[in-house]
């Protein structure tokens, strides 16, 4: 079995500031890279127990080289870095036939409570809707597991995006480790939250096959920027429309050609 594990930060247990995700504010950046580290590690461990053969791990927070590969399970390979391609935070899902898409250290999404470094994908909108629905990055990147057939079978972060995933995909295996309250978050112990990632990924993907993402027959998206002037700026992709002047609409059947939107429209 192959298993694909798409890794964020700031969903990482313990985390409660911008400092702690940058690699330019090394001093509390340091704990958390390494915290992050061992959750992944624990999330390939516990894919290797049920079975896994082969993992392909991508990196996917800020720099995309957060994570050490010296601590990671003989049978990971570890994409570092950003290809550049629409798949963004999935790159390589495309690559073979993974039997499961894992998630770590994903956060709540952009104005929602959960996390006080809530956002989806940049700082620049005050949110994304999909049909209607505030968007994650979670919820991007499920829709695009799906989009590939594949199942989303274990999710770790945000107690409130857990939530909302065991709505999206009642099977999936949740391991909520932070909890929002204004600016603070109440963490689990790191080396509480690292074993029940492990647990939590074994048993993820023995069950993968139960979580099935289901997709939409059409979407359609809002991106409401928090600066007019960007919001105008981003409108001339092919397709968009501006309205209400900081809202982006932008709408299509294929997934694929929203990602594509996505890519673009909200690229820093």
């Amino acid at each position: 079995m192959q298993i694909y594990i798409s890794a964020d930060i700031e969903g990482t247990c313990g985390i409660a500031d911008w400092s702690e995700t940058e690699r330019k504010t090394m001093d509390d950046y340091r704990p958390f890279q390494q915290q992050m580290t061992r959750e992944v590690a624990a999330a390939c461990a516990g894919a290797v127990a049920a079975g896994a053969e082969d993992i392909l791990l991508k990196d996917a927070h800020d720099t995309a080289r957060n994570i050490d590969p010296t601590a990671l399970p003989r049978e990971t390979r570890i994409l570092r870095g950003w290809t550049g391609d629409p798949l963004s935070m999935m790159s390589g899902l495309d690559s073979a036939p993974f039997g499961a898409v894992l998630f770590t250290g994903y956060h709540a999404w952009a104005a929602c409570p959960g996390n006080p470094l809530s956002h989806t994908m940049n700082l620049g909108n005050e949110y994304v809707a999909i049909n209607g629905v505030r968007a994650s990055e979670f919820l991007f990147n499920s829709y695009t597991a799906g989009y590939y057939g594949v199942p989303v079978a274990f999710l770790s972060g945000d107690a409130d995006l857990c939530a909302f995933a065991r709505e999206l995909i009642p099977e999936i295996v949740t391991v909520p480790v932070n909890r929002g309250v204004g600016g603070g978050v109440v963490s689990l112990h790191p080396a509480v939250a690292v074993e029940r990632i492990r647990a939590g990924a074994e048993e993820a993907v023995k069950k993968a096959d139960r979580c099935r993402v289901h997709m939409p027959d059409h979407f359609e998206s809002v991106i409401r920027f928090r600066e007019h002037k960007l919001a105008y700026s981003k409108s001339f992709y092919p397709g968009a429309r501006l309205e209400d002047g900081k809202n982006v609409c932008f709408d299509s059947d294929d997934w694929y050609e929203m990602l594509r939107y996505f890519h673009f429209v909200l690229s820093d």
